[in-house]
């Protein structure tokens, strides 16, 4: 934004410590001569105590004045002076802490948001703005390297299945005499797990816009729905599904949260045991918010692969069969909708293996549809 030029805060803030003193001294100039006027007369008066002979007079107020106003007057100037200079000290010791405030935010500008003020003292406005700065930089440094990682992994992923599809072109033309349904039946596959990566990347996108409609939703219906539409999946798998609970009310998206608990379960069920698995699907109502939980057997886990798995196209390959693996975008999108709701996700590795997930969300009042 273009601003006219004007006096900078340092000089404002000068004039106004060495106005300020200005002000003070003559007010106590005219206290001071306000007070001798009570005491000297306007003319000259013999002094004659006790009866004796005269042995002096009295000075006069034009006397007084003119002694006292070149030393008022020198008095005002020095106040001046020491007014401009101390003003001027005074301020550029108040105003460091700002100018380091407003050099770490001209770098950020530029791009830097590893630079950190580290204002040290005493806590004061400064300082608390400082730490706060601190906090933003710190926060929008994370959330840029997130984003770049995004952007980087999306990018992989994407060309992956292009890189597939142009290799079985060449094939194709290459070798006229291959077998057509085969080249066909692979794109097809490339190509649907290119459009569910792309689809997946929207959603997240959107999601992170928070630009859906919000309207009532019923958790434990969610649960419902997407454990009956799983359901063969986890028979294939050998897998089987529990779901109890009570109703779980909250606010949002009814197709965003039910696509949370269909990711969820989805991954309950995949990565599992191979064989004689489980999933466990609970929700309820925890103190001023609704929860559901999301818990499977599988391999044990420890807390710090856990805390990774939420960061898009992280996958444990280990523990992925090869025929449902997904995008790597599946708790990601649950993290997002989950922040988009203003809720808690939480990752818990089990002590028998496996995977305890709990996702909060605040809660809403019942209400009947007449109301």
């Amino acid at each position: 934004m273009d601003r006219a030029p004007g006096l900078s805060v340092r000089v404002r803030l000068t004039l106004s410590y060495a106005g300020f003193l200005m002000l003070a001294g003559v007010l106590l100039l005219a206290a001071v001569w306000l007070f001798l006027l009570r005491y000297v007369p306007d003319r000259a008066m013999l002094i004659n105590p006790d009866d004796r002979p005269t042995n002096g007079v009295f000075p006069i107020r034009s006397d007084l004045l003119d002694v006292f106003a070149p030393r008022a007057a020198a008095v005002l100037v020095f106040l001046l002076a020491l007014g401009l200079l101390g003003g001027w000290i005074l301020a550029g010791r108040m105003l460091a802490p700002l100018t380091r405030i407003t050099h770490a935010a001209r770098m950020a500008t530029n791009g830097s948001l590893s630079h950190r003020i580290h204002l040290s003292g005493r806590g004061d406005e400064f300082r608390e703005l400082a730490d706060a700065f601190d906090v933003m930089l710190a926060g929008l440094e994370e959330h840029v390297a997130e984003q770049r990682r995004f952007a980087a992994n999306a990018s992989h992923e994407l060309r992956t299945p292009l890189a597939i599809s142009k290799a079985l072109l060449d094939v194709a033309r290459a070798d006229p005499h291959h077998d057509a349904g085969e080249v066909l039946d692979r794109l097809h596959a490339v190509n649907a797990r290119a459009i569910g990566l792309t689809e997946a990347l929207l959603l997240v996108s959107r999601t992170e816009g928070r630009s859906f409609t919000r309207e009532r939703v019923d958790l434990s219906l969610m649960a419902e729905e997407a454990t009956e539409t799983l359901l063969p999946l986890a028979e294939s798998h050998g897998v089987t599904i529990e779901t109890r609970g009570d109703i779980a009310p909250t606010i949002g998206s009814q197709a965003l949260l039910l696509q949370l608990t269909m990711n969820l379960v989805h991954n309950a069920i995949v990565h599992n045991l191979p064989e004689a698995g489980a999933v466990w699907v609970h929700t309820g109502v925890h103190l001023e918010g609704v929860v559901l939980t999301v818990e499977n057997t599988g391999e044990k886990l420890t807390p710090q692969l856990a805390s990774t798995l939420t960061e898009p196209f992280q996958r444990g390959t280990e523990r992925t069969h090869t025929d449902h693996a997904g995008v790597g975008l599946g708790l990601a999108i649950v993290k997002t909708i989950t922040h988009a709701h203003d809720g808690v996700l939480t990752l818990t590795p089990r002590s028998a293996g496996g995977m305890r997930i709990t996702v909060e969300l605040p809660a809403t009042a019942r209400h009947t549809d007449d109301e």
